[in-house]
């Protein structure tokens, strides 16, 4: 089946206290997003490319594309409201019957065996997400209480989150739920079953500070 990554990056500088979006942070000499994009090309340099940025941005990108000579080819799209709304902008066009990857583009970490792992999955049952894990204790919290919970029951969900074209779109033939963190919670409110595959722990997303560090730390011990 044709393949597309869809990767979404309408990231702010905010919670990075920087007036310089996320995305375009550096990391090991090289803009975040570029590193994300990377992972995909060198998994298959035959895959479509799309990247959602937000509209003012694009005019940045396509800047540090030429500061930076990144040649990879990809299709620009211009970003929504949020995340949903991004994503269903990326979708347009897509025609017959595909694999669609959808990937956040601050998750420049993510191994050629997730990617593998995913895109299997999905060509065999019609949805996959990465997962690992969770090592340390939860606890579910309320207004007024907190109650402990089983750790063993739950995982931690990464990108990238891989669909059948068909049934991807028909999910997102729908309105804006706030509920819609993710695009497994669209594609499993349309009534799919959504399957996990084995993510990698180095897979974080960059979203802090304290996040950019441990990227530069674990960027050389990523797994294929």
């Amino acid at each position: 089946m044709k393949k597309i990554v869809l990767i979404a990056a309408g990231g702010s500088g905010n919670r990075m206290q920087s007036g310089t979006p996320k995305q375009f942070m550096l990391l090991h000499n090289l803009p975040i997003l570029m590193h994300s994009i990377n992972r995909f090309y060198n998994y298959d340099n035959k895959l479509e490319l799309r990247l959602v940025l937000p509209e003012e941005e694009i005019e940045t990108w396509k800047k540090l594309c030429g500061k930076y000579k990144f040649k990879i080819k990809h299709l620009l799209f211009a970003g929504g409201e949020t995340r949903f709304h991004s994503v269903k902008n990326g979708l347009k066009d897509i025609a017959g019957s595909s694999l669609v990857a959808i990937h956040d583009g601050v998750r420049p970490l993510v191994s050629k065996k997730t990617i593998s792992n995913c895109f299997k999955m999905a060509e065999k049952e019609g949805t996959a997400i990465p997962v690992i894990p969770i090592t340390e204790s939860i606890r579910r919290v309320d207004q007024v209480d907190s109650v402990a919970e089983p750790r063993a029951l739950f995982r931690l969900v990464q990108t990238p989150q891989i669909f059948q074209s068909e049934l991807l779109l028909d999910a997102y033939n729908t309105d804006y739920k706030e509920i819609f963190t993710d695009d497994a919670v669209v594609v499993e409110k349309a009534g799919y079953k959504i399957y996990l595959a084995e993510g990698n722990e180095e897979n974080i997303k960059i979203t802090s500070l304290t996040d950019l560090p441990i990227a530069e730390t674990l960027f050389k011990k990523i797994p294929d």
